[in-house]
């Protein structure tokens, strides 16, 4: 069993089934097919929002390069925190599917930025300062890489700081349906209702095989994707393939629906844990678990072959534990019962 990540999870049933129904006989290629339209139909409704753009890729990397490259010039520059996944985990993937875009790192609590921290980051590069970096988006990752979640109050604050600033506003939302069901909010109020312009939509960590949608509210933003997307060779030809597993996970609302049993099974993991004598290290607000655990506690895990990372930016001792649609709690279980063994208190 694993709880390294939500990638380790399969493909939903669901998912695998409308993957059968979408390739069965011919139909038209690069999106101009009833599946595509089917899921673009789908996203602007599940967001209320008819005009937005809505582009598939496969992979995670490619929606927020695209996304990013949509919204800040080559010579411009991106906020985010030093945690994010742009910053830490995409090998330059922004930087060259934006052509040259700067990222600028900036400190976080528990994943999170603060207006006042946006505020104060601007203030040290001004517009007319030719020499030095110019920043024209704020990039945000809801759920964050801590596990905590913008609320919608949260959001539409960080949206009015990039309005006043002429700042873009991009979600890396590869853990959206999370977030969604951390805090109860609407898609809208995550998303075009607090201002943000373009959102990277994760559907693979929710339970999908591969499929990711860049959903643009920015008329600017929707001009500019499928051109970017083409030239990056993220244009997939048989686009349906694509667009079922979304139809099948936004469908009857089946994305939340799986996000509400992961994090249901990571607050049941983080209880047990508190129990153990491995309080969390940040809330636990979506499906991600961090905590501190000693060495005997982290090997006798490897022993007993269940899968976990760790997680250095919380510390030496620090391991990162992820619930995904199919956790069972017979899994969190078989965790308790290897930590009764050797105790989780860490030193």
């Amino acid at each position: 069993m694993s709880f390294a990540s939500d990638n380790a999870a399969g493909a939903h049933p669901r998912v695998i089934e409308m993957l059968g129904a979408a390739t069965a006989g011919p139909a038209a290629s690069y999106g101009a097919d009833p599946w595509t339209a089917r899921a673009e139909q789908l996203v602007r409704a599940v967001f209320e929002a008819p005009q937005a753009g809505v582009f598939l890729v496969a992979t995670g990397t490619a929606a927020n390069g695209l996304a990013l490259a949509a919204t800040t010039a080559p010579w411009a520059a991106v906020l985010c925190t030093g945690c994010a996944h742009i910053h830490r985990d995409e090998g330059g993937a922004p930087e060259f599917l934006g052509h040259g875009l700067k990222l600028l790192p900036l400190a976080h609590g528990s994943g999170r930025l603060e207006p006042a921290q946006v505020e104060a980051a601007l203030s040290g590069y001004p517009r007319a300062f030719v020499h030095g970096a110019q920043p024209r988006t704020l990039s945000l990752t809801n759920a964050t890489e801590a596990g905590t979640v913008y609320d919608p109050d949260h959001m539409a604050r960080l949206g009015a700081v990039c309005r006043t600033h002429g700042l873009a506003l991009h979600v890396d939302g590869a853990r959206f349906a999370n977030a969604l069901a951390g805090c109860g909010a609407r898609p809208h109020d995550l998303a075009q209702g607090a201002g943000v312009d373009v959102l990277s939509l994760g559907l693979t960590k929710a339970g999908a095989l591969a499929c990711e949608i860049v959903v643009a509210f920015s008329p600017d933003a929707t001009a500019q994707l499928g051109h970017l997307r083409k030239r990056a060779g993220h244009l997939v030809s048989k686009h349906r393939l694509l667009a079922a597993q979304a139809v099948a996970m936004l469908e009857d609302g089946l994305w939340l629906d799986l996000a509400r049993h992961a994090n249901a099974m990571a607050g049941r993991l983080a209880a047990m844990l508190a129990r153990r004598g491995a309080p969390p290290i940040h809330p636990v607000e979506a499906n991600e678990v961090f905590v501190r655990l000693p060495e005997t506690a982290t090997a006798a895990l490897r022993a007993a072959g269940i899968g976990h990372y760790g997680w250095a930016e919380d510390g030496p001792d620090a391991v990162r534990l992820v619930t995904t649609w199919a956790t069972t709690e017979a899994e969190i279980a078989a965790l308790d019962r290897v930590l009764a063994g050797v105790g989780a208190q860490a030193d």
